[in-house]
């Protein structure tokens, strides 16, 4: 009778095991070691330069719009293309907050929606395909059952 187990005898060598586990802990200590870094950075970037609005109360002046020449040297304006003028109500500064608009974001939606239907379709044809090739493989093989008997 045949096993179901699908791994190979050969990759449960120990050799093979040891170069797997020291592959996947490099791979995780590669990836888990470029969060901690990103992590200790922002905190110390936070720390000298936080803008008002991450303290304190603010009042939106200008609400969200695409930035235009001037704006396009912000900080703010390079992240998403659009911005809003705030004004911070404790220490009455006004700042430049990036934000993402509403418009942006059902296009996004919509460009989303689109992709997932067209995977739909086409995953939904490989299935019929796929069954119909089965199918014939089955089919197949009951005719040549018959006709050796």
């Amino acid at each position: 009778m045949e096993s179901d187990c699908r791994i190979p005898v050969s990759c449960l060598r120990p050799r093979v095991l040891a170069l797997h586990a020291l592959f996947w802990g490099l791979v995780s200590l590669r990836v888990f070691g470029a969060a901690l870094l990103s992590e200790e950075k922002t905190t110390v970037t936070k720390a000298v330069t936080m803008p008002c609005w991450q303290m304190e109360e603010f009042v939106v002046a200008i609400e969200c719009t695409v930035c235009n020449g001037f704006q396009a040297r912000l900080d703010a304006c390079r992240q998403t293309g659009y911005v809003e003028k705030i004004n911070c109500t404790k220490s009455n500064k006004e700042e430049y907050k990036s934000c993402r608009s509403a418009r942006l974001e059902e296009h996004l939606f919509w460009k989303f929606e689109g992709v997932m239907l067209g995977l739909t379709v086409v995953f939904a044809l490989l299935v019929v395909f796929r069954q119909r090739s089965l199918d014939r493989q089955a089919s197949e093989k009951v005719r040549r059952q018959i006709e050796s008997i």
